[in-house]
């Protein structure tokens, strides 16, 4: 959703590009917190649960130099129980003067729970539908800054930003989680020179005796939350983007500005939507709503806002662009369907900002991403991605930016270290184009079962720990070189909340050697104190730990083990007792050379060649393996049953 300047300055500037600072990243998150603030409680109005919303055709004429809304709006619904009246969700600060259908006028109430009552003239039936037409005016409500009368550079603007319960504030609609709208056209009629914006295609544009009247079409299911209206006296800067082929056609990129904005560097920011573009493009599957447009229109909140296909934005930082852009696919084409999934929305789509810079920017710039959003996760001990009950009734935990949005995108990440690239980029493409989600609800796990279906194996262990239980793992590893051409690797961990016993991981290991050797390995964690032996092709004389930031984790060591190599401790003999035959485990490494055996007398009693031989020629008793190899000679003993 919003997502600010904060990280133009964070991951890029070690590299010498501009980046956001945290300041910067909160006020994006600001906007998208700002409307759930005081109705964060209302999430879904039982009286309209009764309707399928089909259509709007909203009619809105305003001028930017007045606090004051004038709106048409014709909706036609579903029945999905037999109906008598028809509830839509309406601030009573606005007053309807007028319901009707099919040109007759219909009785009406608005209440003190911000609802309009419609009484249809007859029992509407299951599955069929009507049409109402509601005229309305009056001076939106305040208390959500869903709609804002103010000014930029001294010239007036209107603009909207609804997110999750404020269209009700200014306009009469459906605005809970579960149902969106099939289609809306949108008409904004205003004072010229200013001009309206809003979603989908510009179908129209008239002016007539000193009013300007534009038409939108959207033709894709949207919710209430995302519609928006902008009036202003926008410059306008149009682009195309697409790779101009027959599966990725050109399509057009609209831009509306302030005209004491629209400068070289503006454009130029805007400009780096098109590489944005093709980067997502080619990780998610083409832009979801390509046969309408793509663009941005500015506003006078710090972020910005994904209102599909037409983002709202403060700000023109490289991240802020990614993430509002990365909204149309995970937020918009497939939208979270409670609060307590908000990380499909936000975590999902701070990831897409985080592989714009790894695309754009190269490796390096995409670990120190990465490493910013440790710190922040790890800020604090506790805290998971998903969120209790009480915790989506919270507009602050909703969108909290070290959880839903930062620990969210490195979840995220985590699960791409866990399945491969492949696998996950598929997982991903799946679930979007999922017939059942694309344009409308998913929850956590829809996205887990077409992650689970790629990767071929269960991840409920992934998710109960990343996703539904809280903190993170330190990690104490050692090192030790373990003969020639080996290195044994022991690794603890203990765990910042008590809600994960343990966090079991594949961990990069970087092993390092004179010169400026390095030789990276992976291992599967799954124990605490797990040892592993590993082939490295120098003496190890250094060693890091997840040197690319591929996991959540704080205060983590990394030691190099002094002791000197004990080729005893790699050698075993079994079974011990031994009746018939024995063997002998050893490293690969180890050549064996010969095996002597000797009785308690110190008598030479039989010779082997091989690791597993025969002992029942053996008279009952201990005995003595003096065992000769590449690396020098070892002593073991044994019984002979």
């Amino acid at each position: 959703m919003k997502q600010n300047l904060l990280y133009l300055l964070l991951f890029l500037g070690v590299f010498g590009f501009a980046q956001n600072d945290s300041a910067e990243f909160e006020k994006m998150v600001e906007a998208e917190r700002k409307s759930a603030s005081s109705i964060q409680a209302f999430v879904a109005n039982a009286n309209t649960a009764n309707y399928d919303i089909i259509y709007h055709e909203l009619r809105f004429t305003v001028n930017p130099e007045v606090n004051f809304i004038t709106g048409k709006v014709t909706s036609t619904f579903k029945a999905l129980i037999a109906m008598n009246s028809v509830t839509f969700d309406l601030n009573s600060q606005l007053i309807v003067s007028s319901v009707k259908l099919s040109g007759a006028p219909l009785a009406f109430v608005q209440n003190a729970n911000k609802e309009l009552v419609v009484t249809l003239p007859s029992t509407l039936a299951v599955g069929n539908s009507a049409t109402v037409v509601i005229d309305y005016s009056g001076v939106p409500a305040s208390g959500e800054q869903a709609f804002t009368q103010t000014t930029h550079g001294g010239t007036p603007i209107i603009f909207t930003l609804s997110e999750p319960f404020g269209a009700r504030d200014w306009w009469p609609c459906k605005q809970d989680l579960k149902d969106k709208v099939d289609s809306i056209e949108v008409y904004i009629t205003c004072p010229t020179p200013y001009i309206g914006v809003s979603n989908g295609k510009l179908i129209t544009s008239v002016t007539s005796l000193g009013n300007t009247t534009r038409h939108f079409k959207h033709g894709y299911p949207i919710p209430a939350y995302l519609i928006s209206l902008n009036v202003s006296n926008y410059d306008i800067y149009n682009f195309q983007a697409g790779l101009g082929t027959t599966e990725r056609p050109f399509f057009p990129i609209n831009n509306y500005l302030y005209p004491e904005k629209n400068t070289a560097a503006v454009r130029f920011a805007i400009d780096k939507t098109t590489p944005i573009m093709n980067v997502f493009e080619e990780k998610f599957g083409l832009y979801p709503y390509r046969s309408e447009q793509y663009g941005h229109v500015e506003f006078s909140w710090g972020g910005g806002m994904e209102h599909t296909t037409m983002s709202s934005m403060g700000g023109w930082s490289r991240s802020l662009i990614a993430h509002e852009l990365g909204h149309q696919w995970f937020g918009n084409k497939v939208t979270c369907g409670t609060w307590k999934d908000i990380w499909l929305n936000e975590g999902l789509t701070e990831y897409t900002a985080g592989i714009v810079v790894e695309e754009l920017d190269g490796a390096a710039a995409f670990v120190s991403w990465k490493n910013s959003k440790i710190i922040s996760i790890t800020s604090q001990t506790g805290g998971a991605v998903y969120l209790t009950d009480a915790e989506a009734e919270n507009s602050d935990r909703i969108f909290s930016s070290r959880l839903s949005y930062n620990k969210g995108s490195m979840a995220t990440h985590m699960l791409r270290w866990v399945m491969g690239d492949a696998n996950f980029f598929q997982g991903l493409r799946n679930y979007l184009n999922d017939t059942n989600l694309a344009y409308g609800y998913a929850l956590t796990g829809d996205l887990k079962s077409h992650l689970e279906t790629v990767h071929g194996s269960s991840l409920d262990e992934f998710f109960d720990d990343w996703i539904y239980k809280q903190g993170y793992p330190t990690y104490a590893v050692n090192a030790q070189n373990w003969g020639t051409g080996q290195a044994k690797i022991t690794i603890g961990q203990t765990q910042s909340n008590s809600s994960v016993t343990f966090f079991e991981m594949p961990l990069e290991i970087r092993l390092t050697g004179a010169g400026g050797l390095q030789y990276d390995v992976v291992v599967n964690n799954t124990t605490n104190n797990q040892q592993f032996i590993v082939a490295v092709p120098f003496t190890v004389t250094g060693v890091v730990f997840d040197p690319n930031k591929h996991i959540i984790s704080k205060s983590n060591t990394a030691t190099l083990a002094n002791a000197s190599f004990d080729i005893a401790q790699t050698v075993s003999v079994y079974p011990n007792p031994a009746k018939d035959e024995m063997h002998i485990m050893m490293p690969s490494t180890l050549q064996l050379e010969k095996i002597e055996i000797y009785n308690t007398l110190g008598q030479l009693v039989a010779k082997k060649n091989s690791n597993d031989f025969s002992v029942s020629e053996l008279a009952a008793g201990l005995h003595v393996l003096k065992i000769s190899t590449s690396e020098g000679v070892i002593h073991k003993n044994f019984i002979k049953k």
